[in-house]
């Protein structure tokens, strides 16, 4: 695995230790923290006064101009995933129009037809079952989805919305299903641009740095090499991100402290995001674990 230059092996292990919900039955880790005050969290995790404690810990004020705390996200190879759903869910109002359409919860039928490939989709750390099977297990990934955006935003109040969330992030089984829907999101929605860009059509920068990787330089090699690996052996890499981004529709703005006073100190994904996709934003220290920025200082815009 890559050498990690930001902590030593002891801090990287204290880092997964996360808090645990109890619960009647059994015991799950929580994957999303109870928020912090962001610069106490900064002053515990840089003490020291290397070039690089330096840069974060002037990140974090940065950060700290606009938001308030901090919540920690759990370190796994979700942990994209799991930030970027957590935000949005924990701000929405509605549900999304193209999670309302009736071909939603056909997806994996409709794509399983013209793609035979996707039969060795990988559900779950499970290897996969047989078409039918799997066509039936992500469509019920896909309506659990739907259900738990729709339930979530009919809630009026933040707080009372902030609590269901942190109520479905504490169910493993659920919260790992949702994973799963939105990585098959992502497939579908590289299957649109690699088509679209095969027929002549406009499309995002974005699209052709994806499918110019020798290991994905097709839907089939992506979901191989790249979407399959999600959870299991990897995370999500940067022009994946823009994929998540156009997947869910939302503008994923991440201030990247190890990029601090330099042009990419926030990214926005997509860099161009169309002025009607909701906002949600994170924080990273070195582009592999996200963590959530919560209670707004001020209004800010993009």
């Amino acid at each position: 695995s890559e050498e990690d230059v930001y902590h030593d092996a002891e801090e990287l292990e204290r880092e997964k230790m996360l808090p645990v919900c109890k619960t009647s039955s059994s015991e799950y880790k929580l994957s999303v923290a109870p928020e912090v005050d962001i610069m106490e969290y900064c002053r515990k995790e840089w003490r020291g006064n290397t070039p690089v404690a330096k840069r974060m810990r002037k990140g974090y004020e940065a950060v700290a101009q606009k938001f308030a705390s901090i919540r920690q996200v759990r370190g796994d190879n979700y942990c994209a995933l799991r930030a970027t759903l957590f935000q949005a869910l924990s701000q929405a109002t509605q549900l999304p129009s193209w999670m309302q359409s009736e071909d939603f919860t056909m997806l994996p039928e409709n794509l399983l037809s013209k793609y035979d490939w996707i039969k060795q989709w990988q559900l779950k750390q499970k290897l996969s079952r047989k078409m039918g099977e799997i066509s039936d297990e992500i469509k019920e990934y896909l309506m659990l989805l739907r259900k738990k955006w729709k339930c979530i935003s009919d809630i009026t109040g933040p707080a009372e919305r902030q609590e269901a969330c942190d109520k479905l992030f504490k169910n493993e089984e659920e919260e790992y299903s949702l994973y799963e829907a939105l990585k098959f999101l992502m497939l579908n929605t590289a299957i649109e641009l690699y088509n679209d860009e095969k027929n002549g059509r406009r499309v995002p920068v974005f699209s052709w740095l994806l499918f110019a990787r020798d290991t994905s330089s097709n839907p089939c090699q992506l979901m191989h090499n790249h979407l399959n690996q999600i959870g299991h052996s990897g995370g999500l890499e940067q022009v994946e991100m823009f994929l998540l981004a156009y997947a869910l529709q939302y503008t994923i703005r991440v201030y990247r402290l190890y990029k601090y006073s330099t042009d990419e100190f926030i990214t926005l994904y997509p860099s161009d995001p169309e002025e009607d996709w909701p906002v949600v934003t994170l924080i990273t220290e070195d582009d592999r674990h996200y963590n959530i920025p919560v209670r707004m200082c001020q209004e800010t815009v993009l």
